[in-house]
């Protein structure tokens, strides 16, 4: 006879391990122990009277019983989420924005603000994908923006992703640059120049990759590490010590003694993408999510503009999923 209780955890372990087909990465999505995640997985086997997974050293698949009881479970777990979220109030949602200022994300934000007004959204600035996302991974932080496609590929495992934006790409250059008189930079023009794009900063490793692969082959150096600065003035003081021209989007904050100019020939686009942990649930990140899917439509963000160029390897997709 089969037992009318059932822990939740058994099968939260059930469905991870069923989704990934994989005990490595569902122990990493439930930030369990492998060990822990199969004496589980066998303690509901067990419970049930039916084997669940066909284990080889190759691959992990469903038995017909594993087959039968995946809807049945996310069902189950569906319900014990709805009676919990019934009687707790969420917990405030940390979003990260990397830059306090104009910019994609906080668009975003204030959206899903508007969508959701009960709950309480609260801003962070981590500066960097690389960072942000191992901060969601310990659960430091709950969503963030960026170029994920850029990211470790261990990293980016435990996250789940949207399209939000093909941001185009700009250069921000001393006010004495020669290339400062043009309104707009065509990307070979920067041949022979070495441009800051966050080398060293172990925070932004996918931006300084993105640069790398947008420049090679166009005789444009990515510029040495050099101290982060924090805040304008900071800022300034170092652009002006080195010199060197910044890579940056279109939607970056206006520096002093610098100018922004939009890069041309081809527009170069960097893939903003909304990330999270896998599995985590939020009101507050159905809300973003909304939020996002409908400023890509409304505002066409999305659509890859003529001329434009994505990152090797990279094509245009839809938004929401």
């Amino acid at each position: 006879m089969i037992p009318r209780d059932v822990e939740p955890r058994l099968l939260r372990g059930f469905v991870a391990v069923a989704e990934e087909l994989h005990f490595t990465r569902a122990a990493a999505r439930l930030y369990v122990a492998q060990q822990a995640l199969s004496r589980d997985v066998r303690r509901l086997e067990q419970t049930l009277g039916a084997g669940l997974f066909v284990r080889t050293t190759r691959a992990v698949e469903l038995t017909p019983d594993g087959e039968r009881l995946l809807p049945l479970a996310r069902r189950v777990l569906a319900a014990h989420e709805e009676l919990a979220a019934a009687f707790t109030a969420p917990r405030a949602l940390l979003v990260d924005l990397n830059t306090d200022g104009p910019c994609t994300p906080r668009t975003v934000l204030e959206r899903a603000r508007e969508l959701a007004p009960d709950c309480e959204l609260m801003a962070r600035f981590e500066s960097g994908l690389t960072h942000a996302a191992a901060e969601i991974a310990a659960g430091r932080l709950d969503v963030s923006f960026g170029y994920a496609d850029g990211l470790d590929p261990a990293l980016r495992a435990g996250l789940a992703s949207v399209p939000v934006r093909y941001e185009p790409l700009a250069v921000l250059l001393p006010e004495g640059h020669a290339l400062a008189a043009l309104e707009s930079v065509p990307l070979d023009a920067l041949a022979g120049e070495s441009v800051y794009a966050g080398a060293g900063n172990p925070r932004t490793v996918e931006w300084t990759g993105l640069a790398r692969e947008l420049f090679a082959g166009r005789g444009i150096e990515v510029a040495p590490p050099a101290p982060v600065a924090m805040g304008k003035e900071e800022f300034r003081r170092v652009m002006a010590k080195t010199g060197n021209p910044v890579l940056v989007t279109v939607d970056f904050l206006d520096m002093p003694a610098s100018v922004k100019r939009p890069l041309i020939d081809p527009v170069p686009l960097s893939p903003l993408s909304m990330v999270w942990r896998k599995g985590f649930g939020h009101p507050g990140l159905d809300a973003l999510r909304a939020a996002a899917a409908g400023l890509a439509a409304d505002r066409g963000w999305l659509d890859p503009p003529p001329g434009s160029r994505l990152p090797k390897g990279l094509t245009p997709r839809p938004g929401g999923g």
